[in-house]
């Protein structure tokens, strides 16, 4: 199954320019623990990073840094690791495991946001996909009592 049935469409999104104390207003608005930090290219919005709660708590409040003064692009370092949405579900997993990240950006060919996954999607996911298999032995088992009867 592509990532791109299952991912989270409805993204927070967030400039470069936005201060950690705008994010994080956005943050508590939209009932968020991330936003995923974006530029405007020739492939549409494109994602640069990803900034967390618990990013601004390490980085910033923790730091006693003023939230009114850095931005997100003051905390975004290292390169964004993102998913294509036509990439497999499994594939996705292996990656977020691999870069030990809980939430990935999902993109179309051209690198544009289309969405976002994460560890919890996944594992409900999952959780969905076994009960399914759980109720498939249920109905087996019945059947065949059915027959034996």
């Amino acid at each position: 199954m592509p990532i791109g049935d299952v991912c989270m469409r409805d993204v927070v999104i967030a400039g470069r320019d936005t201060t950690v104390r705008e994010a994080a207003k956005l943050m508590a608005q939209h009932h968020v623990g991330n936003l995923v930090v974006i530029e405007e290219a020739a492939g549409g919005t494109v994602p640069v990073g990803i900034i967390t709660d618990r990013d601004i708590v390490r980085n910033v409040m923790a730091e006693d840094l003023d939230p009114g003064v850095f931005t997100l692009g003051d905390l975004v370092a290292r390169d964004l690791v993102t998913a294509t949405e036509d990439q497999g579900v499994f594939e996705c997993i292996q990656n977020m495991r691999i870069n030990g990240i809980r939430r990935m950006p999902v993109v179309d060919r051209r690198g544009g946001l289309v969405g976002i996954i994460s560890l919890d999607d996944l594992i409900q996911l999952l959780a969905e996909e076994l009960g399914e298999l759980g109720k498939l032995i249920e109905r087996g088992q019945a059947h065949e009592a059915e027959i034996r009867r």
